[in-house]
């Protein structure tokens, strides 16, 4: 059977949408031999990759406020920190490595010194969640071995290619805004966030070009703040990934 490499991509909060593709996936026991993931995708990957299920993740999701977890810092750089996100990390899983996943698992982050992109495969995994979650301007850039790191929704935001290069003979990306519909925005973390999703769209799809199946479910009707729409985004990330994946699966014999 061919090694599978699953990528879930950045979106904010809808990246709740990621968990309903799991659960399609542990349902039609499609195997992931490795995952990669940016921004919140980077998140709920390391969570899969170690160990947790797709109900455990949805449970965790349900009670997680994501720009709540942020004190505030006084900083050139950004004005919160989202120190909190790598101690929720740490808490779920314990002080690990990346190297200690049960699954290979890669996560994206930009050094925003340099505008080079910089691909965690070992490490700290709080560490790595963190610095690939940081929206510029909003949080704090993470220093991490003399490197300024920050979202790494800026170099690739659907992180198929770590995979490839890992050895995955087919890959599974799950683009999050490849159909999603911008709102006006509310506040400065809805601004800043339409601003950088916004440009890299056309990018994005460009990256994810060499995937054997891209999963694009319709979020036009949700926007990238509201926690409230999170049990939605699951169901419809599920009901998107089963219709793909049941003839995906079928072909390659899964």
């Amino acid at each position: 059977m061919k090694k599978t490499g699953l990528a879930l991509g950045g979106g904010a909060v809808l990246g709740a949408a990621h968990i309903g593709v799991l659960r399609a996936l542990a349902e039609l026991q499609i195997p992931v031999s490795m995952v990669s993931g940016t921004s919140i995708g980077a998140f709920i990957a390391a969570l899969y990759a170690f160990g947790k299920s797709w109900q455990e993740i949805r449970d965790i999701a349900f009670g997680l406020d994501w720009f709540d977890l942020s004190g505030l810092v006084l900083s050139q750089y950004g004005l919160l920190s989202n120190k909190k996100f790598g101690e929720i990390v740490t808490d779920l899983l314990g002080h690990k490595n990346i190297e200690d996943a049960l699954i290979p698992l890669s996560m994206i982050a930009t050094d925003i010194s340099s505008g080079k992109k910089v691909v965690f495969t070992k490490g700290d995994v709080s560490v790595a969640v963190m610095a690939s979650s940081c929206i510029p301007g909003i949080f704090r850039p993470v220093h991490h071995d003399g490197l300024l790191l920050v979202d790494g929704v800026l170099m690739e935001n659907v992180p198929v290619s770590p995979l490839f290069e890992s050895g995955a003979e087919s890959v599974i990306c799950v683009d999050l805004l490849a159909r999603h519909s911008f709102k006006k925005p509310e506040n400065i973390i809805g601004l800043l966030l339409n601003a950088f999703y916004s440009t890299i769209t056309n990018t994005t799809a460009i990256q994810i070009e060499p995937a054997d199946l891209c999963i694009a479910p319709n979020l036009s009707d949700y926007n990238l703040v509201d926690l409230a729409q999170v049990p939605d985004l699951l169901d419809i990330g599920y009901r998107e990934a089963l219709g793909k994946l049941q003839g995906w699966g079928a072909n390659r014999g899964n």
